[in-house]
């Protein structure tokens, strides 16, 4: 048990770096950024890898180091919206992956999905609050421009990328799960 934390301490620690370092290669061009939304990978690949508590921590940390230490994205709302996004992000993976395993790339896919829509909405909810406290408003229009709308490239890669990602791990047997030997 203490050496599962410890992998789980330590991968948490290296999917938080990858979502720190990742964004710097789309940094050139912010639309693009935006579109492939690369922070999401490392949260999304940590919740399932690393379980919900991991998952949960380093979507929410995340994107607020980032903007604290790179003043990327801009803290309020934007990395402070992605926060709750990205949490629940890893959260939804952790939970649900376990449940859907053994459905093999069929799971995967139902966790991935799952766990974007719920992120979503949650960042939808989040940014309502967030625009109030600053006295505008955030639109239905704007939560499905910046939730699906503009978002489609980084939805078809993260569809693409995460599961292959996580194929590839569970092949090679990099990836084990609780109860696995």
């Amino acid at each position: 048990m203490k050496n599962k934390r410890t992998q789980n301490i330590v991968l948490s620690g290296m999917f938080m770096a990858i979502g720190l370092v990742l964004p710097f290669l789309t940094g050139q061009i912010p639309q693009i950024g935006k579109m492939l939304s690369p922070m999401h990978i490392p949260v999304l690949l940590c919740g399932f890898v690393c379980g919900w508590p991991y998952g949960l921590a380093v979507g929410f940390i995340t994107p607020l180091l980032r903007s604290a230490l790179f003043h990327m994205p801009v803290m309020f709302p934007t990395a402070v919206g992605m926060a709750f996004e990205l949490a629940t992000y890893g959260a939804v993976a952790g939970i649900l992956y376990p449940r859907f395993r053994k459905k093999k790339l069929p799971g995967i896919y139902i966790t991935l999905i799952v766990a974007m829509l719920c992120g979503r909405v949650v960042w939808g909810l989040a940014s309502m609050i967030l625009y109030g406290i600053q006295g505008n408003m955030f639109t239905m229009k704007m939560f499905l421009g910046g939730a699906f709308i503009n978002a489609v490239p980084g939805i078809v890669l993260h569809l693409i990328l995460i599961p292959a990602v996580l194929v590839a791990l569970e092949r090679f047997g990099v990836l084990r799960h609780r109860g696995e030997a």
